[in-house]
């Protein structure tokens, strides 16, 4: 590995994250915050990606934000402390737009865990469609002992997937437990060998892409979304997705549809637009 805090390749389809500092366990420092934001970034604005795999240097994931920094997080633009909590609150805003970004990037995205994925890099699990782990990796949010709290999904992405009770254990108790327990909770895919981690993305990246990637990305979206709302208004989505679905795939045509004369009418100004606008324009304005 380099000396760079991050590493960033970008191989056709694939991009490939990698958190770079083993030293510290690859903890999220303000450098390496911001890099992997601008990364984040540079993905996805890529149309020919369609995966994005996270993992770490070494034999960690994440250990979570540098603690030893963390006293920066109050610091203006010359160094000094004169943000105060409102330094924090920015920074925990940042690393939410962040945990969003990952989430709703229209790639699929996967966490490759070896070591320790706790505080911000549990997080970072999180926030990605499929996490593959290995059998000696460990988990949890040991933050409260270091009297502070989780501010981008350890409490309120974790709860979602786990439920409130043991999200409850997890933040307030603070152990650090087993990969298996984390599938066993619906938090994490799948436990592999330690020397098979490596194997198993690439597995799982060919049966992913050997998929309808539209169809992917849909799915992806309206799952995302449907679990935030109430049942009826994410059936909207699911059929809506339904309907995008036959028209991707051939079946565009519907009758009483204009095919698009609406927005060629509106270019031109011809018979079609004015007729719909002489009489709509004042229709009831009065």
């Amino acid at each position: 590995m380099s000396q760079d805090v991050l590493i960033l390749e970008m191989d056709g389809d694939t991009a490939r994250i990698t958190l770079n500092r083993p030293q510290v366990r690859n903890a999220l420092s303000i450098e390496l915050s911001e890099r992997l934001v601008d990364a984040i970034t540079t993905v996805k604005r890529s149309t020919r990606v369609k995966f994005v795999v996270f993992k770490g240097a070494g034999d960690t994931f994440c250990a979570g934000d540098d603690i030893t920094e963390m006293l920066r997080w109050a610091e203006d633009e010359n160094g000094e402390y004169t943000q105060g909590a409102n330094g924090v609150m920015r920074k925990v805003r940042m690393y939410q737009d962040m945990a969003n970004a990952i989430e709703d990037l229209d790639k699929l995205t996967i966490s490759a865990v070896d070591g320790y994925a706790v505080g911000g890099g549990l997080e970072i699990t999180m926030a990605c469609d499929f996490v593959i782990a290995t059998e000696r990796a460990k988990w949890g949010m040991p933050e409260v002992d270091s009297g502070i709290t989780p501010g981008w999904g350890g409490t309120t992405r974790m709860a979602r997937y786990i439920g409130k009770r043991r999200t409850k254990e997890i933040n307030i108790i603070g152990a650090i437990m087993s990969a298996q327990r984390a599938v066993d909770w619906n938090l994490w895919n799948r436990v592999v060998p330690d020397d098979q981690l490596d194997n198993e993305v690439e597995a799982l990246l060919d049966v992913l892409r050997s998929k309808n990637q539209q169809a992917c990305r849909q799915l992806k979206y309206i799952i995302n979304r449907g679990c935030e709302t109430e049942l009826y208004t994410a059936q909207g989505f699911e059929m809506l997705s339904a309907g995008l679905s036959g028209a991707v795939n051939g079946l565009w045509e519907v009758k009483d549809a204009d095919k698009g004369a609406g927005v060629v009418g509106f270019s031109s100004k011809d018979s079609l637009w004015h007729k719909r606008r002489g009489l709509s324009k004042h229709f009831w304005a009065e």
